[in-house]
């Protein structure tokens, strides 16, 4: 396979590809949730959640030779010219995204025009979509340039399904830059890096070792801040989210790049705050943390799953007990950290009590934002192949979950509507914000007042959200006097960008609780979606 560097000077040659080709990238939308923020929106003055890295990987991977739009659908709805300009559409997405794959893949048949679907749900389900033209099974590599290939041989569509499946793998050293270019980033709640692939651990539920390894793969320090750099020239959103399997999954490299970072950020005046996913057992590691502190990582999320030790070792997720998870939580919050959580409902161990521990540990933990979800098997994870041995696999049937519990579906269900009620009414969501403000927040480095941060257009763009914040949470919402009790200290000492971030975030999860609560919300973001989607269908 060719380097980056030998595939993009082959590109700029004559004769790469034979014939000129119309690539369409289509990203479908996302599934209303948690944690997409979609109700704080229109006061952050943004449109969608995050761009997606994979589909923008493979936009710039595409030979320089064809032309290539990119859409995501989540900014604005391909329109019936961009498929009739197409030779062929490309799709990605998750699981909860298949409902919105199937739309478009029929609205491009529609247009008589050949489809290719890869990414996270294809390649962890192919079976899952007989009615896409072409599969891409795995991450970038040899199935990818014979993909290519084809498309540039042949568009016509095939009489059979085609599939193209990754066996080596492109280095991520030699990834190209994602085509940030084709965006604006400012329409983002927040941007996206990747930095590694794969993770060591085996929890049962998990599918990321089958798809990805558990050997991470990863990119020089240098890719990484080139990245930010192409980010920066089309907006900054302010926070960058590390989306890796696990940003500690091999801790030595991680080092030398937080390192780059610390520079980066000195260099440019600390334009942007980080976030990431990494596991509890990143606390053993005080170096790791100070200078996370000290690049500006200000959130992680981590899959605390839940707070009964029981259910971590029926689950293999034993790191989550190497150190009681409650000081976990703490440390990480001692170095300005403030921790976003995934616990899962409906796992062979619950018992009655458990929604009232969650319910507990919520409180005791003081996490503002926890993503609770009824536990969805995953094909290609030690669960689907234990509950299939078992018989417990359910397809079908408008239930919420493919498994069958142990306890009756009714307590499972209600103990998750338990856990989401009870932990965001907005006394709770605020009480814990409030915890965060006084625990949390201070000790984050103290950022210089740099031009990067300190501007006319910053100030103007932050005065702007406030007032947004103020007008619809502080003044229409029905629990605005609780808000003014949690944010009027905060106001009081000009903590204005802790009130943006707790009024907007608080108010998507009061929000999106209560639509829970009426039935009105999926009750697990890795389950596919079951709503017909409006925004992709014709």
């Amino acid at each position: 396979m060719l380097t980056a560097t030998e595939r993009n000077s082959t590109r700029a040659c004559a004769g790469t590809v034979r014939n000129h080709r119309r690539i369409l990238c289509v990203f479908p939308h996302y599934a209303h949730s948690f944690g997409t923020f979609d109700h704080a929106f229109p006061m952050l003055s943004v449109k969608a959640f995050m761009p997606p890295q994979g589909i923008l990987l493979i936009t710039a991977y595409l030979p320089r030779e064809w032309e290539v739009r990119f859409i995501d659908e989540n900014i604005a709805r391909a329109s019936d010219a961009d498929y009739e300009w197409a030779d062929a559409v490309f799709i990605t997405g998750m699981h909860v995204q298949s409902a919105h794959i199937h739309a478009i893949n029929a609205r491009a048949h529609e247009f008589g025009k050949l489809t290719a679907a890869g990414g996270p749900s294809v390649s962890g389900c192919p079976d899952w979509y007989a009615d896409v033209d072409m599969l891409h099974i795995g991450e970038i590599g040899d199935a990818t340039d014979k993909l290519i290939a084809r498309i540039d041989a042949d568009i016509s569509r095939p009489a059979e399904q085609e599939h193209y499946t990754t066996v080596e793998r492109l280095p991520m050293t030699d990834f190209p830059t994602p085509a940030y270019d084709r965006l604006k980033l400012t329409d983002y709640f927040l941007a996206s890096v990747q930095y590694s692939s794969g993770c060591p651990f085996r929890c049962e539920f998990c599918d990321i070792p089958a798809l990805y390894g558990r050997n991470p793969r990863l990119k020089t320090p240098q890719q990484v801040t080139a990245e930010l750099d192409a980010m920066l020239a089309r907006g900054n959103p302010g926070c960058v989210y590390f989306v890796d399997d696990n940003f500690i999954g091999n801790p030595k490299a991680t080092v030398p790049l937080l390192e780059e970072l610390v520079r980066w950020q000195q260099e440019r005046g600390y334009p942007v705050q980080f976030a990431c996913e990494a596991s509890l057992n990143m606390t053993r590691k005080p170096q790791i943390l100070e200078l996370m502190r000290e690049a500006y990582f200000t959130t992680v999320f981590c899959g605390i799953e839940t707070p009964e030790d029981e259910a971590l070792k029926a689950m293999h997720k034993t790191q989550n007990m190497r150190s009681p998870v409650l000081e976990t939580v703490q440390t990480l919050n001692s170095y300005g950290m403030e921790v976003v959580s995934g616990i899962i409902v409906g796992l062979d161990t619950d018992t009655p009590d458990t929604y009232r521990n969650i319910v507990k540990f919520i409180e005791k933990s003081a996490i503002p934002m926890l993503t609770i979800n009824v536990i969805q098997a995953l094909p290609r994870t030690p669960l689907w192949d234990r509950l299939e041995k078992e018989g417990r696999l359910i397809e079908g049937g408008g239930r919420e979950s493919n498994v069958d519990f142990l306890l009756p579906y009714d307590t499972v269900l209600n103990g998750w509507r338990e856990c989401i009620t009870r932990a965001y009414t907005p006394e709770a969501i605020y009480r814990r914000f409030a915890y965060q403000m006084e625990h949390t927040y201070p000790n984050r480095k103290a950022l210089p007042a740099t031009k990067a941060r300190v501007n006319a257009r910053n100030i103007a763009h932050g005065l702007k959200i406030l007032a947004q914040v103020v007008w619809h949470v502080g003044l229409l919402s029905d629990h605005r006097r609780t808000f003014w009790r949690m944010a009027w200290p905060a106001l009081k000492q000009l903590r204005l960008e802790e009130i943006i971030h707790v009024g907007a975030v608080g108010f998507h999860l009061i929000r999106f609780a209560r639509e829970c609560a009426q039935g009105n919300a999926e009750k697990s973001f890795y389950s596919p979606g079951r709503t017909q989607p409006a925004t992709a269908a014709r």
